[in-house]
């Protein structure tokens, strides 16, 4: 699978894009900013996009009124075919966000249950409705919303016509944006045999096409397999990554790695690739999270390291700060030009040492070294180690361990680490070396 060997970007389209938060109705061609920003992705060592929602919506992208219609305030669908096709000639993958647990009130099927009540052919199309009660928006009827929210109304998915017209708007992406995965929206709502089905189709549609799940707590091994995709979301190692860099102590985020990957008795995901992140569209920048600045490139170190799929939201990689007390719109930041610096700099090279190094891809998990402010884990394809070593302390630290092996090149500056008389981490280091057989 393509996506297991890759590193993504993740861009939010209408903060990207400067577009308005209310849906205006009037076409703007905004998509084409991705079009300058290409260089940028390719040089930062990126090859995969997860755009965040690009459909026709009533605000944020996550109420959808059209599944087949790119967001007038974004542009149209040439816009975005060609956003893609030059995506693609450059070598990167694109995954669109799939919202498909809900719509918005602008749905036009919900439109005609609004308009006409028991008579519209699209009641059963939503999870409940009860025109005996009513909504916070007066309508007199009551629907179910996610989570309380009415702003999203719940789809049934165990009707045929639903299941079929999402699968249709997803057989059109294929066609006309030639996408190469989805990520689906809150998939810890979505219903397992809707999900099983939307694999079958897919598969029968594009050969390794992806589809990677958001979802928060669990036991992540178990959900990938009765949902039958490829990857989830690691938000259990999200909370853990800043947790353990702010409280100098690294073995939380060590146990939580130990106990999704290495436990030979309790690894709950051993052999996933999860999706690794330390911040995105719906919370703080991890710039605005990390205590000591001096830590970012470490924490990204971790998330390189790690194992699973690094993903970095436009905009942290240099470093901007936005904190979700401030709002939603904060975190999704319309930047005129992309910027580049020791932090954007130390990420290229990550990115690069991943997407090349089989055991950053695919090996295993194992604690080597671990004290408060340092760690060394070894990931092992068997044909190819890498040690990753973290010092979060304004201090060199001395480690002596068994590394089985005399030297090692460092994958991020290229240096030879020779093992002999212990190892030394400088204060403040990230290293990733690859043993000599």
């Amino acid at each position: 699978m393509w996506a297991y060997e890759s590193v993504f970007y993740q861009i939010y389209p209408l903060g990207f894009c400067g577009a308005p938060f209310e849906n205006d109705g009037k076409l703007e061609h905004r998509i084409l900013k991705v079009l300058d920003w290409i260089p940028h992705i390719k040089k930062l060592g990126m090859n995969a996009i997860y755009f965040s929602p690009v459909f026709e919506s009533d605000t944020h992208g996550y109420n959808t009124r059209d599944y087949t219609k790119i967001d007038c305030r974004l542009g149209d669908n040439k816009d975005f075919a060609k956003v893609c096709k030059e995506l693609h000639k450059n070598g990167i993958k694109v995954v669109l966000d799939g919202v498909f647990n809900h719509v918005g009130r602008g749905f036009w099927a919900f439109q005609d249950v609004l308009k006409n009540r028991e008579n519209s052919p699209y009641v059963n199309w939503f999870a409940r409705i009860d025109f005996g009660g009513n909504s916070n928006y007066n309508d007199g009827l009551w629907y179910e919303g996610w989570e309380g929210n009415y702003d999203l109304v719940k789809l049934n998915l165990h009707n045929d016509d639903v299941v079929n017209h999402i699968f249709s708007a997803v057989e059109g992406w294929i066609n006309e944006f030639d996408i190469d995965g989805i990520r689906l929206d809150v998939a810890y709502c979505l219903d397992y045999g809707f999900l099983n089905r939307l694999r079958g189709f897919c598969d029968s549609k594009k050969e390794d096409f992806f589809l990677l799940g958001e979802v928060l707590h669990g036991e992540y091994g178990r959900m990938l397999s009765e949902m039958n995709i490829h990857s989830v979301t690691n938000y259990q190692c999200y909370k853990g990554i800043h947790s353990s860099f702010n409280s100098c102590n690294m073995f939380e985020i060590v146990h939580s790695l130990n106990r999704l990957f290495e436990d030979q008795q309790w690894a709950v995901a051993r052999g996933a690739h999860l999706l690794s992140f330390c911040d995105n569209h719906d919370v703080s920048r991890i710039a605005s999270i990390i205590n000591d600045p001096n830590c970012l490139p470490l924490v990204y170190g971790m998330v390189f390291g790690m194992p699973g799929i690094p993903c970095v939201y436009y905009g942290s990689e240099w470093g901007t700060k936005a904190d979700k007390s401030q709002g939603d719109p904060a975190l999704r930041a319309c930047f005129d030009k992309p910027e580049w610096n020791e932090l954007t700099d130390v990420i290229a090279k990550m990115a690069e040492a991943k997407k090349n190094s089989k055991a950053l891809n695919y090996g295993g998990f194992r604690s080597v070294v671990l004290q408060n402010k340092h760690c060394i884990f070894e990931r092992n394809a068997g044909d190819e180690r890498v040690l990753v070593a973290i010092n979060m302390d304004s201090n060199p630290v001395t480690c002596h361990f068994d590394a089985g092996c005399g030297q090692a090149t460092d994958l991020i500056s290229g240096n030879i680490h020779d093992f002999g008389g212990g190892s030394e981490l400088p204060p403040y280091s990230v290293q990733f070396w690859k043993m000599e057989r």
